[in-house]
């Protein structure tokens, strides 16, 4: 039996329906404050405990938390504000400050409707369909990708850079991205280098990568801390959780702590609190 011209076409449109994936459902934005972007399907999943600091905990970091802050209260009211990169030393607080800063916003301006999404690196590719979710919605949104970086293969930088170009619909007036790396350049310099080395156009073949972040409105930079600062992280911590203990213990165990681990950061204060309430009977 023969099908007509009419009768293939439409067996062919209702084949290439079954293969197109389904639509994504539309996100419930009351559900959290907070949602992670996944893919396949694509889905906000809501994220109903933040794991984060109280802002005034994040001790040596001033300029930054302030300059991050004022940031988000401007977005948060809807009046302009900048794309962030936040970059440098390991373990200073990038990632635990825009969580901080995004909890203490809300706190501010509750009526805001401030949302943190978190999207993995490796899912940049569909960032533009996570804008068309987004797009139209009354709720601000501040996308966080977390330790951000690209080797010089990597193509998945076109489509963060289509994402602050912002493309022909441009990026929407209700989304800003805040993102974290150890590098200024989002790329290994010696892998700048070595492209720079073995280019035709030495100038261009790294020109599109590395200037990448200058597409950043903001630029924070994180520094390894000295002693002082570290030592100032550990009694906040200790401030804040009510751990009492001789001043002269602390600064000698908190010392021995770093020099066992080589060195001084956020997270090297963080993980000898840890240690000092577990072992002094403290519930975190």
């Amino acid at each position: 039996m023969s099908l007509s011209g009419g009768d293939t076409l439409l067996r062919i449109a209702q084949a290439l329906e079954r293969l197109a994936p389904p639509a994504t459902p539309k996100p419930d934005l009351d559900a959290a404050d907070a949602f992670v972007w996944h893919t396949g399907p694509d889905r906000l999943q809501p994220v109903i405990a933040v794991s984060r600091v109280a802002l005034d905990l994040l001790v040596g970091i001033g300029r930054a938390r302030d300059t991050l802050l004022a940031n988000t209260v401007q977005f948060a009211q809807g009046y302009g504000a900048n794309n962030a990169l936040l970059w440098g030393a390991r373990g200073m607080g990038k990632s635990s400050l825009v969580k901080a800063v995004h909890g203490h916003a809300l706190g501010l301006l509750p009526q805001s409707r401030l949302k943190l999404v978190e999207i993995q690196r490796e899912d940049l590719p569909s960032i533009a369909r996570l804008m068309t979710a987004l797009r139209g919605s009354d709720a601000r949104f501040i996308l966080f990708c977390d330790d951000l970086s690209f080797s010089h293969d990597d193509q998945h930088y076109k489509s963060l850079k289509a994402l602050l170009d912002g493309g022909v619909e441009g990026r929407p007036e209700n989304v800003v991205l805040y993102a974290t790396s150890n590098r200024r350049h989002l790329m290994p310099r010696n892998m700048i280098e070595n492209e720079r080395g073995s280019a035709i156009s030495p100038a261009e073949a790294v020109e599109e990568k590395v200037s990448l972040s200058d597409r950043f409105g903001l630029w924070l930079g994180f520094h390894p801390c000295d002693q002082d600062d570290y030592l100032a992280m550990i009694k906040g911590y200790c401030a804040a959780y009510g751990l009492k203990i001789a001043p002269e213990r602390l600064r000698a165990e908190a010392i021995e702590w770093q020099a066992t681990r080589g060195s001084r950061s956020g997270r090297v204060a963080w993980q000898f609190f840890t240690d000092l309430a577990g072992r002094e009977g403290v519930r975190l």
